[in-house]
């Protein structure tokens, strides 16, 4: 009695024979665990590359963020508002009351992320403003910053005075970020180191 081969199954019920149902077999299946970790490994790369910038970011913001506040606090309250830079990763906003001119820290803002005030020396140049690039934390011979309650920064002499302040990661300065200040206006503004120039942020 002859026998016929199918590539299907026999239906017992029918007498028919049924094709075989497609499915992933076990070499399928670790092709694709295999692709998926190493598109996982790849992001995990790229993430680990772009979480130094996304902290240096974050800082310049907030030292802008920080700046800003203080300047229209000048402005809203007709107060003279001090700014005090201490240790490598704080700065505090000042109000100074009248009549007796007693100071009184009114924020405090520290870095986070391991960020810190960072001495621009492996920087070869001076951002755009070119307010100074000399220390971390660069408004000349000022020894008092204030924003006064025009909202110009001033020294403690009273006369206008620009400066810079560099934040970034210890070590890493191809991340630096850098706020700059126009003591004239007030005006705040954020550069981003690019490894080759400063652009504005």
């Amino acid at each position: 009695m002859n026998s016929q081969r199918h590539s299907g199954r026999l239906d017992p019920c029918a007498g028919t024979v049924r094709p075989a149902q497609a499915g992933f077999g076990l070499v399928d299946i670790v092709i694709a665990i295999m692709l998926m970790s190493i598109l996982a490994g790849m992001a995990v790369i790229g993430i680990s590359s772009v979480l130094p910038a996304m902290k240096t970011d974050k800082a310049m913001q907030e030292v802008v963020a920080q700046l800003r506040q203080a300047r229209n606090m000048a402005l809203a309250q007709r107060r003279n508002i001090e700014l005090a830079f201490s240790g490598t990763n704080q700065v505090e906003i000042i109000r100074i009351e009248e009549p007796d001119n007693t100071p009184n820290v009114i924020s405090t803002l520290t870095l986070g992320n391991k960020c810190e005030f960072i001495n621009p020396d492996q920087i070869p140049m001076d951002t755009p403003d070119g307010f100074g690039n000399t220390a971390a934390i660069d408004f000349g011979d000022a020894e008092k910053l204030i924003f006064s309650s025009e909202g110009i920064l001033v020294d403690e002499s009273g006369d206008p005075v620009n400066g810079t302040v560099f934040v970034g990661l210890p070590d890493e300065p191809e991340l630096a970020r850098a706020v700059t200040v126009l003591g004239s206006t007030g005006r705040i503004r954020g550069y981003r180191w690019t490894g080759s120039m400063w652009t504005a942020k």
